[in-house]
């Protein structure tokens, strides 16, 4: 295999998701209801809590997704730039406390 994430990956999302039914639906109810515009959150900052979410899980399907939903609800390039950095510290912040927990458990050996 020369590649693993692919646009043309998208034409198997009808197999995936009739492949398991109650779960495909179970998930898309969830989508839904997360991507929905009359929450109080309103719907550009949805977006932006999105792609720092798909920055974290790597996830390059959603992070467009996202990013078009967040430009047509006005975000502008420079929100985008601060979720970018936001993300990037909160993940660095993770292998932090990770890592004192890695200092707890070399400890307890």
């Amino acid at each position: 295999m020369n590649e693993y994430q692919n646009p043309k990956d998208r034409k198997y999302t009808n197999d995936l998701l009739n492949a398991a039914p109650k779960e495909s639906a179970a998930f898309m109810n969830l989508k839904h209801t997360a991507e929905r515009k009359d929450g109080v959150i309103p719907v550009k900052y949805r977006e932006l809590m999105s792609i720092a979410v798909a920055l974290t899980t790597q996830c390059a399907y959603c992070l467009e997704s996202h990013i078009q939903n967040a430009k047509n609800a006005g975000a502008s390039k420079e929100e985008i730039a601060e979720t970018v950095f936001i993300a990037s510290a909160i993940r660095a912040g993770g292998a932090v406390g990770n890592g004192l927990m890695a200092m707890r458990i070399f400890d307890e050996i």
